[in-house]
């Protein structure tokens, strides 16, 4: 799973830091997965393999989340020369430029403020946030407050409301961050790449009524159609929180006809897998740990056991193990 792949930024505050990769390091994990033995395949094909024997070949699949223009001006050429099939999951609003970076939104005004005020006439309380720390720690507040606090309606006029009151143009930010259709299509054109469905608004469907959750997701595989001519046959889940996706979301969407749903949670394909290829897990490339080591490590899908162990010691012990930073479910 991926999600930037753009060169290194040097600011001091990048809360969003573990979302971008360099284009190095993604040409190095390309040549490491091979050294390693495996394959890099197509989703279409992954699914196949996963239905008729899931272990009788290493193989891997790169995706990349949400339609970011970084990954057909940077990571597209990357690819092409190493002729390593992918997948971009596109939210369809994000395209449309009607949905919310609200991710970035955030760390572009927490980077250009000393406070920020979340009541609409700044009569309440504000949160510092002049040094690196307390950018960070307001960050981690604000998005706390707006993913689990606030229903994803609420969370979006939160957002909005921010923005006007700080200054920071939305639809500009999407222009800047995110493919356009015509980038889209062109991507599509080439068979090394290959579409899926992302929602259209980028709600935490777990968040959503089973209607609201249906609608939305329906919304970004008809926008994706008409825009492309094409039915996607994937989907991935926005978010990888325990709050954001549930049973009842894997199914909608095999209700709705996908092949495959994919998820944030970390791990490798095993055979619980091939029963039902509506939760699959996908080993985050992590831009706070470039490092071979780590690819090599997640080949061998042993982090995630440790992974398991120490959520499940942190739920039932109050433990906190630093292998949760490396494969975080992202936002």
């Amino acid at each position: 799973m991926l999600h930037h792949v753009r060169p290194a930024r040097s600011d001091a505050f990048q809360p969003n830091q573990l979302l971008e990769i360099s284009p190095e390091f993604l040409r190095l994990a390309v040549e490491r997965i091979r050294q390693n033995g495996y394959e890099i395949i197509s989703l279409d094909k992954a699914v196949d393999l996963l239905k008729s024997g899931y272990g009788q070949k290493r193989y891997a699949v790169l995706t990349f989340d949400d339609g970011y223009r970084d990954n057909i001006e940077i990571a597209y050429p990357v690819l092409k020369e190493l002729q390593a099939p992918f997948t971009v999951f596109v939210a369809t609003g994000l395209i449309d430029r009607t949905t919310e970076l609200w991710w970035v939104a955030l760390e572009r005004i927490i980077a250009a403020h000393d406070e920020i005020v979340l009541s609409p006439d700044r009569s309440g309380a504000g949160i510092a946030c002049r040094t690196v720390d307390e950018k960070n720690a307001c960050f981690d507040k604000l998005t706390r407050h707006i993913t689990q606090e606030l229903g994803e309606l609420d969370q979006r006029r939160v957002i909005r409301a921010l923005c006007d009151r700080y200054g920071l143009d939305l639809a500009a930010l999407a222009d800047e961050y995110v493919m356009s259709w015509d980038d889209l299509r062109a991507l599509a054109r080439d068979p090394l790449v290959s579409i899926g469905a992302h929602t259209h608004d980028h709600f935490a469907l777990a968040r959503l009524g089973e209607e609201d959750a249906r609608l939305d997701v329906l919304r970004g595989l008809t926008r994706l159609e008409a825009e492309l001519g094409r039915r996607p046959k994937h989907f991935a889940y926005p978010y990888g929180k325990p709050y954001a996706v549930c049973e009842r979301d894997a199914r909608m969407l095999r209700e709705i006809g996908f092949a495959s749903s994919l998820t944030t949670f970390p791990g490798v394909l095993q055979s619980a897998n091939a029963r039902d290829p509506m939760m699959l897990p996908r080993v985050s490339l992590n831009g706070r740990f470039q490092d071979p080591a780590v690819i090599d490590q997640c080949l061998t899908g042993a982090p995630f056991a440790l992974y398991r162990a120490a959520r499940w010691a942190a739920s039932g012990f109050g433990i906190r193990s630093g292998i949760s930073r490396l494969f975080p479910s992202t936002r």
